[in-house]
């Protein structure tokens, strides 16, 4: 028997002398239910030293004893065969793409290529550090994660990562790194065959799932990964710069195709923000590791302006900067260009080609005049040379082409691409991103693009950024190449345009090659325009026989024809795997009554990987009352992984009378981490007339989290449950943390008459921390005893911690006229998380004109981190006519991701008039995506008939490409050809 069956075994035995079932052993161990059944499972990973010592204390066994056990088995893991991926130790971190640090690593480490690893400067553990390690901690008892790092170039982002695993290694956790042939192909390979106790490590995530073709489907992948028990646990890390995320989360626009349902569903909640400077606590500690003998940190230090941006110059990042500023007119002109290749969409590996010819464009007349005939040579060899041992501005890369049977050279040595490319560096990246946002790249960067790339979907891309720049000559003439090259997306894009148009012959050429590259939304477009035919000759063929005409045969064959060609075109679709086409086959069939061949069509979908029109389905028959069939879908759809129907599963088993299975399946459901199911049984069992049941079944989800269905019970005077008992179950939940139902209850007491139970409830809420518990029993003593009565109960709860009743005792410290006392415990309230009474005692200060005592408490706002502080502070310095500080304190706070005190100053700006002082914030805060100042401004010149500034505006508009169909029509008036990239109207 191996260290790992003994160790179960004596846990097992335990449990049975115990007399206790997991649940029960989860609750004494202080333990997830999950986690305990894992630990208790052979199929599982061995348990962490945390839970194998919390489960011999719970269970009163040899705590040493089981701790060699569990050593031992990791020492000797079982021999099957592993997931994709190698341990955590074997890896170096630069591996993994941590930046190499500082600016002495050449005199560290002489040569890179003798195996030697390069040195890391000691980390500095900031906040975003401390809610890592607590992930990894829940990983480690069994739960699996997902953390996406959000952060700009160099902040830290990687490294971060790469220390919050090191506790995952001592326990010998693998890690997987997707990156070949590409990363998007290698994630969606291989993400299926990753196994417990595995990180994959997703650095640069929009790699992955921002892919255009993949990137669904990476996230679909991940989710699969994270919610299945037996493979799990998994740990997903991942890093994106904030541009990425806020495309990824944003919601789609109303009309338009979305993207990113996916990975919004899967990343949303789960991103972590990795701030761009270091804070006074980190630079203490930062310090402290110079003080003590950290080469690295100290050269660091000594470069380290008031912004405190340590990571970024541990990365090098300045002297990227610096190169870029101090480059030769031909060697910026090719970073120019490779700036706006990589903005505008452009793949990593840039062509040499295209940056060369594009460059040419973006140089003076006198600096092209002065080219060499080498000069880009020359050019490329300069920014080729690496800053401090680390990226080169511009390095050449020779990507290898995808290996596939067929791809070998007859002698067996693998092909590499003909065509040199090359790669920007990271921070020069985001740099141009931010600085280049306004510039609208010269003629010989589309025409290079155009000629040069050769990937479809980079040229669709490139005319997309066009469009929205409304460059629509070269939009058009860019997405025609893309349609050459076989772009789906701009086939199908044509198609729609020549649709529009009234060209159904062009539309249907176009959707043709659309389908003949295998886009099966060309195929439903066809089928739309099918249908669209079929209705039109319909009506024509109704409105003859309404005038008296006699139908013919052909006329009849002719709508046969086309109703069949349009059912045809969704037959192939489907055909190809189109799960959506699928599904919507199943429901047009369902709908028409034809059971047997809308489930083949959704068993169908379900074998292409979606079972969502297998859910449909079973949704459909439990509608209709066949409860028979709608629970075999379900199951069908949970033995194929996808747990979303264990809820309806357990509430249709329910009706059918099966109590315990259903209770089963709902605690099943409540193990992958919702407890909806117990929910809905708790209802289905009210409506029956079973209280007791519900109730039980109520507090079961209670203890799982869920507090809904007891709270429903706490509110409803119709279940008739004696106040005691109801205040029983409120009591059950308030230990979990929810103290929501102890409010209801109180409700219920003083409905009943019962004032001094209903404010011991209350009080018993508020010093759990119910601050709105809190506020109802202060408002009573208020009534009562007046101001003295209030103020005993927030400084009960204040004593108790909590911040919010801290913030009430200053305003009503400050409405007493005692400034020292508010301010203090203004204080207290912010460094406890609730700075809204500093913000509210600035405000009064600023009111009674004191405003030195307003900034002072601004100060101390900034100083607690409180979110608002710097906005609310510039918009009083703009109030009492100091322009300069404001806008000091608007790019502070934007500095710190508060885009929207920029935007505030140009819009009171607006507001106020001063149209030329707004227009350089607006500018800014469109940079940043908010674009409701560029929007006033452009009302507001309107309407003072400013025609010059209403045009600048637009323009500066279309440059920056902002994607608002609210300023098309406005473009098009005034540009109805759209404009040259230099941004003079486009004439013919």
């Amino acid at each position: 028997m191996d260290p790992a069956e003994k160790l179960r075994e004596q846990l097992a035995n335990g449990l049975a002398r115990a007399r206790l079932n997991q649940t029960q052993l989860a609750k004494i161990a202080k333990l997830g239910r999950t986690t305990v059944s894992e630990a208790l499972s052979d199929s599982k990973p061995v348990p962490s030293r945390e839970t194998v010592a919390a489960l011999a204390g719970a269970l009163r066994l040899p705590a040493q004893e089981l701790l060699a056990l569990q050593r031992a088995a990791l020492e000797n893991p079982h021999t099957t065969e592993p997931g994709p991926g190698r341990p955590i130790a074997e890896y170096d971190p630069h591996d993994l793409e941590v930046h190499p640090a500082g600016s002495r690593i050449r005199e560290s480490v002489p040569s890179l290529g003798s195996g030697g690893t390069l040195p890391m400067p000691a980390y500095v553990a900031r906040e975003h550090d401390r809610v890592l390690a607590a992930a990894m901690q829940d990983a480690m008892h069994g739960n699996s994660q997902i953390v996406v790092l959000v952060g700009s170039s160099s902040t830290g982002k990687t490294r971060a990562c790469w220390e919050a695993v090191q506790g995952l290694r001592d326990q010998g956790w693998r890690l997987w790194h997707p990156f070949d042939p590409t990363r998007a192909q290698a994630a969606l390979r291989d993400l299926y065959r990753v196994g417990p106790r595995t990180v994959v490590w997703l650095n640069e995530a929009q790699h992955y799932l921002g892919d255009p073709v993949l990137g669904e489907q990476i996230a679909a992948a991940i989710h699969g990964v994270l919610t299945d028990i037996e493979r799990g646990p998994v740990v997903v890390l991942a890093t994106l710069w904030p541009e990425y995320a806020r495309s990824y989360t944003a919601p789609p626009t109303p009309g338009d195709l979305d993207k990113h349902s996916r990975t919004r569903e899967l990343i949303s909640g789960r991103t972590l923000s990795v701030p761009d400077s270091f804070d006074a606590q980190d630079l203490v500690a930062a310090r402290a590791l110079a003080e003590g003998g950290d080469e690295l940190m100290a050269d660091a230090l000594t470069r380290v302006g008031s912004d405190a941006r340590v990571a970024q110059d541990l990365a090098g990042a300045p002297e990227l900067l610096n190169r870029y500023v101090n480059a030769s007119p031909a060697a910026r002109a090719l970073l120019d260009a490779a700036m706006d290749s990589r903005r505008l969409g452009v793949s990593l590996h840039l062509p040499q080609q295209l940056l060369t010819d594009a460059a040419l464009g973006y140089l003076s007349e006198i600096e092209y005049s002065h080219l060499s005939d080498d000069w880009a040579e020359r050019a490329y060899d300069e920014l080729s040379q690496p800053v401090h041992g680390k990226h080169a501005p511009l390095r050449r890369t020779v990507p290898r082409k995808e290996r596939r049977p067929g791809t070998f050279s007859s002698g067996g040595v693998e092909s590499f691409e003909s065509a040199e490319s090359y790669r920007l560096a990271d921070f020069l990246e985001q740099y141009g991103r931010a600085k280049r946002q306004v510039h609208c790249p010269p003629s010989s960067f589309w025409e290079a693009g155009r000629a040069h790339l050769t990937i479809a979907q980079d040229i669709n891309t490139l005319s997309l950024a066009a469009r929205r720049r409304f460059r629509l000559q070269w939009a058009d003439a860019l997405r025609l190449r893309a349609a050459e090259l076989g772009s789906a997306e701009a086939l199908c894009d044509l198609t729609k345009e020549r649709e529009l148009a009234r060209d159904f012959t062009g539309a249907e050429e176009f959707a043709h090659r659309a389908l003949g590259v295998g886009s099966t939304e060309a195929t439903r477009m066809l089928g739309g325009m099918r249908s669209a035919e079929s209705r039109t000759q319909s009506i024509a063929f109704i409105q003859g026989n309404e005038a008296g005409s006699t139908p013919t045969k052909e006329g009849v064959e002719n709508q046969a024809d086309v109703r069949i060609g349009a059912d045809e075109l969704y037959r192939i679709a489907a055909e190809h795997g189109d799960t959506e086409v699928l599904g919507m086959l199943a429901k047009r069939l369902e709908a028409a009554g034809d059971s047997q061949g809308a489930e083949a069509f959704a068993q169908k979908a379900a074998r292409h990987g979606s079972a969502d029109a297998v859910l449909s389905l079973a949704d459909a028959r439990d509608k209709a009352g066949d409860w028979e069939m709608a629970q075999r879908l379900y199951r069908q759809a949970v033995d194929s992984g996808d747990l979303k129907a264990l809820c309806p599963l357990a509430s249709i088993v329910e009706k059918a009378g099966s109590g315990d299975d259903a209770e089963a399946l709902a605690e099943r459901a409540a193990d992958t981490g919702t407890t909806d199911a117990m929910h809905y049984l708790a209802v289905i069992r009210v409506g029956a007339g079973d209280i007791e049941g519900a109730k039980r079944i109520a507090i079961k989800a209670a203890r799982l989290g869920n507090t809904s269905a007891l709270d429903a019970f706490t509110r409803s005077s119709a279940m008739a449950f004696p106040l005691g008992e109801m205040l029983s179950m409120a009591r059950e939940v308030a230990e979990i943390g929810d103290t929501t139902c102890l409010r209801y209850v109180a409700r219920a007491a003083a409905d009943s008459g019962k004032f001094e139970m209903s404010e011991k409830i209350l009080h018993e809420a508020a010093l759990l921390g119910d601050f709105e518990a809190m506020q109802t029993l202060a408002l009573r003593r208020f009534e009562a005893e007046g101001q003295k009565g209030a103020k005993e109960i927030f400084t009960q709860a204040a004593n108790r911690g909590s911040a919010a009743a801290l913030s009430v005792l200053s305003i009503i410290a400050d409405k007493e006229g005692d400034q020292e006392e508010a301010e203090i415990l203004a204080l207290r309230a912010a460094e406890g998380g609730d700075a809204r009474s500093l913000l509210l005692l600035a405000l009064r200060r600023e009111t009674a004109s004191d405003l030195s005592a307003a900034k002072s408490i601004y100060q101390r706002a900034v100083d607690c981190n409180a979110s608002d502080a710097l906005s609310f502070w510039s918009a009083m310095e703009e109030r009492n006519g100091n322009p300069k500080g404001a806008e000091d304190l608007a790019r502070k706070a934007a500095t710190k991701g508060d885009f929207s005190a920029v935007e505030k100053l140009a819009l009171m700006r607006a507001e106020d008039g001063d149209l030329l002082g707004a227009e350089g914030l607006a500018l800014e805060a469109a940079q940043q995506g908010k674009v409701k100042a560029l929007q006033l401004l452009t009302e507001k010149a309107d309407k003072v008939r400013d025609s010059e500034m209403s045009t600048r505006i637009y323009r500066l508009i279309a440059d920056l490409g902002v994607d608002d169909g609210t300023f098309t029509e406005k473009l098009t008036v005034l540009w109805p050809r759209g404009l040259d990239p230099d941004g003079t109207p486009t004439l013919a």
